[in-house]
């Protein structure tokens, strides 16, 4: 779904205030956002979303009067007008502890998606190789994660870049976790999550991690650094890598509740699957641990880090435990031991970390456990109790391991999606021709 293209060249006076409705969306003007920080609660969490930041309007038109045509700063205008009223509302909905109507906030999500891939062609005019516009315009964004900075005011368009790629990467994790979050019968039974669903999430989850791909390799280094330091902690590169490793770590995790599902699935390949995920989500902590967070929304995503770093210790250690058992040694079998109990105390971890990011403010909900964690949280204490009671039965105390066997290491097979900036607008070839 799309505006019509007519409005897009209506002046950027029609737009502040408006109100109008989408399929369900209704838009409103900046001047009705209210501040991302007054969340209450955040509602269930399949997928964490922690840095959803939302531009401020700005007047274009006398930035860049002097510059550019008028019809140019009118298309420019109107659609980053567009995005700053559609992420407001987006902002409002965001808080809402009412569970969401999946089908309609995803087309909205959506909208907003297809609002910021039309702003970006028009708005790398402004970066272009030779423009001497880069550090023309002051654009200005409302953080999330950044308690010091409410919002940043930079002078330089590769800022504006960076948000918007920041943002379509969110709402891609928004997207991912309105998929990933289980439903409820009408008889009041958890339903499965289809493996349609699952796949959709996954495809979602790398094109989330591929934004955030691009943004560090191919904007943030075109920043000059005093422009640098001026980001929030919302756009620090740790942030962002973090990013990208979480969305990676959690296709993984997906992909493990397949492979749990399917008879075809060995051990080896699930061992490996839950020894990736590992690596992930190490690499994720190693990122955003040392950032300086305090409270809210930044510490609340170190907490998730956390806690699914905890999970993926607990799932590869079980399955590595499980593979160890089969040896027919003495000490394979003290190995195995060792492993499952590292399992079972990652596990207890994990279960007392989310409940401290669940009461982390803002709050939220634990969602019905399902894929790996459903079978895990089970085969876990069951498997260790049952093989450690065998196995202590035919060794001695001192014969077993006091510490966890390292895990093997595997290379990672999931990258980000090459994302890729778009080219220019074919208005700025007018606009060339023009001057």
């Amino acid at each position: 779904m799309r505006m019509l293209s007519a409005s897009l060249q209506l002046p950027l006076c029609s737009y502040i205030g408006c109100r109008f409705l989408e399929m369900g969306c209704v838009l409103s003007g900046p001047r009705d956002a209210s501040p991302l920080r007054r969340a209450g609660s955040i509602g269930e969490v399949a997928v964490f979303v922690p840095g959803f930041r939302i531009p401020k309007g700005v007047d274009l038109t006398q930035q860049l009067a002097d510059c550019l045509s008028k019809s140019l700063i009118d298309r420019l205008s109107a659609l980053r007008t567009r995005i700053v009223a559609m992420a407001a509302q987006e902002a409002r909905r965001s808080t809402k502890q009412r569970r969401r109507t999946t089908t309609r906030h995803g087309s909205c999500l959506s909208e907003l998606l297809h609002a910021l891939e039309d702003y970006l062609p028009v708005l790398l005019g402004l970066v272009k190789d030779g423009c001497q516009l880069t550090e023309k315009v002051q654009f200005i964004w409302i953080n999330q994660e950044d308690d010091a900075q409410k919002e940043t005011a930079i002078t330089n368009a590769w800022y504006e870049v960076l948000s918007v790629l920041h943002l379509m990467a969110m709402l891609s994790l928004m997207q991912a976790n309105l998929l990933l979050l289980p439903k409820i019968s009408n008889e009041g039974y958890q339903l499965k999550i289809s493996e349609e669903r699952r796949r959709n999430s996954i495809d979602i989850l790398l094109k989330a991690a591929g934004y955030l791909d691009c943004a560090i390799r191919h904007v943030l280094p075109k920043m000059p650094p005093h422009t640098r330091k001026e980001l929030p902690l919302d756009l620090e590169e740790g942030v962002l890598r973090a990013l990208c490793l979480e969305a990676l770590g959690q296709c993984v995790d997906i992909q493990l509740g397949m492979a749990i599902d399917s008879p075809k699935a060995t051990l080896a390949v699930k061992r490996r699957l839950a020894c990736e995920m590992v690596n992930y989500w190490h690499q994720a902590q190693e990122n955003i641990v040392k950032l300086p967070f305090t409270d809210g929304w930044g510490k609340k995503h170190q907490l998730f880090v956390k806690w699914k770093y905890a999970e993926a210790k607990a799932a590869a250690y079980y399955y590595h435990g499980l593979i160890l058992d089969e040896g027919n040694t003495e000490k394979s079998h003290g190995m195995t031991i060792a492993a499952l109990q590292a399992a079972e105390e990652f596990l207890k971890e994990s279960k007392k970390t989310c409940e401290d990011f669940h009461q982390m403010p803002p709050t939220s909900r634990s969602t019905p456990l399902w894929g790996s964690m459903k079978y895990l949280s089970e085969k876990i204490p069951k498997d260790a109790s049952s093989k450690i009671r065998i196995n202590r039965d035919l060794y001695s105390e001192d014969r077993i391991l006091k510490t966890a066997p390292s895990l093997p290491e595997f290379a990672l097979a999931l990258k980000p999606d090459d994302y890729q900036l778009p080219p220019l607008d074919p208005m700025w070839n007018k606009e060339a021709r023009h001057h």
